[in-house]
């Protein structure tokens, strides 16, 4: 620092020398220049200095007892907290291979005794002005890398909504297409079962008219047995039904997954949401000959309607569904129930059976809780802190990209003014608890 150029925040600079005459006159000579100088006489009381506060320049004497400036250098350049402090060493020895060690031991400059006040100055400034250019590339650095994960993270979360949208008009269009000919299919089958039981009336009344029947009709009624059809054809008219309200269900189950017609807020039925979505996933929850199945165990308390974006919020169902089949999937599921499981359904520690608890609740009169948890192999502390961190997965590469908790998480908290938590330890399980407001600002981005 120059006094023509005064500095409300001196640089702090610490010098290190056991003669106290050098340490005397190089604080008036810095001291002078409005530089903050503080002095220790021994390398001991110079690390303790440099741990309680870093400066930002060091003056370290090479030729000390008990530790060298050399060894102190190291030290200091080992520390990854003091390694960026720029050292400039002072000695008596004018010798080159006193210099190169200490340039190898870490130093940035090397004044020789005895001083000359211009050296000094200028050598400090030349220091100070590196490690502040330093330190403000690293700044921009920092700014810069957090700006490109920034982006990396809105990029990945568009593609991700992208994906969302375009998968909603894709299962709007297929709803379309498949709803029209199923509904004629099951207006229809009304009409099949009045028009087959006024056929068979009329073949009894034709029975009862001729009184005995040619042999060349029995034959014909046992070909086709006749018995049978006559039978059996309600209880076919009533399967076909039967299928045709099914797709009817799956249909509105996608239509409400998918909600395109309630992108604004508006009151749902939680409930609704989380059978669509489990409706949407069951030929996961279905078990195979390389797995079992997995059990789905709701407790469901009547809820209000929940004023929130249905299609996002069900986009946070899937997601937290998925990461409990994917973690039922990987394998070593424990064999104990989980943790403040009280609730009826909840298995015992003898059951092994992979497991989906999903509960719901209203704590208070203006929120709703709903919690999905799974005896899967839980996480760690370490791995809990991270859940929600975009990018971060324990997925194989290809299986996953982190950003489904990430994206759950600003839905509910950004997007519904909410919470989610995640509670977990290895080999107990993970619960995901989400706590929203029944009544969304309007106000909130969505």
């Amino acid at each position: 620092m120059n006094k023509n150029n005064p500095n409300p925040h001196p640089s702090d600079i610490l010098i290190v020398d056991d003669t106290p005459d050098n340490l005397r006159l190089l604080s008036i000579i810095l001291s002078k220049q409005g530089y903050r100088v503080r002095k220790a006489l021994t390398p001991h009381l110079a690390l303790n200095a440099v741990e309680l506060s870093s400066p930002h320049l060091i003056l370290l004497d090479i030729n000390m007892p008990v530790m060298n400036g050399y060894q102190v250098c190291s030290k200091l350049k080992a520390n990854p907290t003091t390694r960026e402090i720029p050292i400039i060493f002072i000695s008596a020895l004018d010798d080159v291979f006193d210099k190169i060690k200490a340039f190898e031991v870490g130093g940035n400059d090397y004044i020789t005794k005895p001083f000359h006040e211009a050296e000094v100055l200028v050598r400090v400034e030349h220091q100070l002005k590196l490690r502040s250019l330093q330190m403000q590339l690293v700044d921009k650095n920092r700014v810069l890398e957090q700006t490109l994960t920034d982006l990396k993270n809105v990029q990945n979360q568009l593609i991700q909504n992208e994906k969302m949208v375009s998968l909603g008009h894709l299962v709007a269009g297929v709803c379309h297409e498949i709803n029209n000919p199923v509904n004629f299919i099951y207006g229809n089958l009304t009409y099949v079962k009045t028009y087959v039981n006024q056929l068979l009336t009329l073949i009894d009344q034709y029975r009862e008219a001729l009184g005995s029947i040619p042999s060349e009709i029995q034959q014909l009624e046992e070909e086709i047995e006749l018995e049978f059809i006559v039978e059996d054809f309600p209880k076919l008219v009533i399967s076909m039904e039967g299928g045709a309200a099914r797709i009817r269900t799956i249909v509105e189950s996608l239509r409400n997954f998918s909600r395109l017609d309630e992108a604004e807020l508006k009151s749902v039925d939680l409930h609704e949401g989380l059978e669509s979505t489990l409706m949407m996933l069951g030929h996961r929850l279905q078990g195979s000959d390389d797995r079992p199945g997995i059990t789905v165990i709701k407790n469901y308390t009547p809820l209000p309607l929940v004023q929130c974006y249905a299609a996002q919020l069900n986009q946070v169902f899937m997601n937290l569904l998925t990461n409990a089949i994917d973690a039922l999937e990987s394998g070593d599921r424990h064999r104990h129930s989980l943790p403040n499981s009280h609730d009826e359904g909840a298995i015992g520690p003898e059951t092994p059976s992979p497991t989906i608890w999903i509960n719901t609740a209203q704590p208070t009169e203006n929120t709703v809780t709903l919690s999905i948890a799974d005896n899967g192999p839980g996480m760690s502390l370490e791995l809990q802190q991270q859940a929600f961190d975009p990018f971060f997965t324990t997925k194989e590469v290809g299986y996953g990209t982190g950003l489904g908790l990430s994206i759950s998480y600003q839905i509910i908290v950004e997007g519904h003014g909410g919470t989610l938590d995640c509670q977990s330890s290895p080999g107990t399980g993970t619960t995901f608890t989400l706590k929203l407001p029944i009544h969304c600002r309007q106000d909130r981005a969505k």
